[in-house]
């Protein structure tokens, strides 16, 4: 059946309205989760990958209900993320770029534009690096193809996605952190919903594996693809957050010099963008720019 933007998941009341999701099962790889909205009749898809230390609803709970007027959504949670498949092999941006594709050969579906926040920068990256055919388009936001080299960069990333969505948890890293101070950096946005919000973030953040997010870390900041990533060949979106502390926007822009067709698009936003209500429409017209003629795209809207 069609999954609402409106529904709400029944195990957290008053949090905010993200469909539902389901469990599917990956041939060979295990089961993941995924949330779901169709779009309009004939809709593009548009396959969202989360960030480090968030999860399909964590990340994307702003766009789903904006991008369901355009596209067919789906937003994965990767491995060792919120309720993302479970392996006791050490995590690799590889793996969850290729549990993307066989989600979309489970589903059926042939192409997705495919897009990236943070470390679903990368999965992007290489999801189209090792499976091109199942690519129509990228949109890389607050993301880079190499990320942060020294040591307070990573403090200050780890920081900046521990505040997302108003937690105050980083799964079961941090939970014997004092309140107040990490509550002081969620962005305001988030801080003006209601507590509810907040206790439904951090209940799909303790569903984390210390283990796994602690080498997805590793695995992201150790991430590197300006070898490979020049041959691009689709159409591709840039979305630069030049307030980030994270990622700088100069880190963001490299992806340019790799990718130099792609449109780019700054924003005046730091690394917990998404969790702001203009997100969603910005994320829009980021895929706009990819898809020539999304069903039910307005004239105007369309990238000429």
């Amino acid at each position: 059946m069609p999954l609402s933007t409106e529904a709400r998941l029944p195990d957290a009341p008053g949090g905010p309205p993200i469909p539902l999701g389901r469990r599917l099962e990956l041939p060979g790889r295990g089961t993941t989760f995924v949330r779901e909205v169709d779009g309009p009749p004939g809709a593009p898809t548009v396959l969202l990958l989360h960030g480090l230390i968030a999860s399909g609803g964590l990340n994307w709970f702003q766009a789903f209900k904006p991008l369901s007027k355009h596209f067919r959504v789906l937003a994965i949670d990767h491995r060792g993320h919120g309720r993302g498949l479970r392996s006791w092999r050490r995590f690799r941006l590889a793996d969850c770029a290729d549990d993307a594709a066989a989600l979309l050969d489970e589903l059926g579906i042939d192409q997705a534009i495919t897009v990236g926040y943070s470390m679903g920068g990368p999965i992007a990256q290489l999801l189209w690096h090792r499976h091109p055919e199942k690519v129509s388009g990228l949109v890389l936001c607050a993301t880079s193809n190499r990320f942060v080299p020294g040591v307070r960069e990573r403090l200050a990333f780890v920081t900046a996605v521990s505040a997302l969505a108003g937690t105050t948890r980083v799964g079961q890293l941090v939970t014997r952190l004092p309140l107040a101070p990490l509550q002081r950096r969620i962005p305001r946005a988030v801080r003006a919903r209601p507590d509810s919000l907040r206790q439904w973030a951090r209940a799909e953040m303790r569903r984390h594996d210390a283990r796994m997010v602690t080498e997805a870390l590793a695995a992201t900041t150790n991430f590197d693809s300006r070898k490979w990533l020049h041959p691009v060949d689709v159409p591709t979106s840039i979305m630069v957050t030049a307030n980030d502390r994270a990622i700088p926007p100069e880190e963001q822009l490299r992806l340019y010099l790799a990718i130099p067709h792609a449109t780019v698009r700054q924003h005046d936003e730091g690394h917990t963008w998404c969790a702001k209500a203009n997100f969603g429409p910005a994320l829009v017209q980021a895929c706009l720019d990819v898809a020539p003629d999304p069903a039910g795209a307005p004239e105007t809207a369309r990238p000429r």
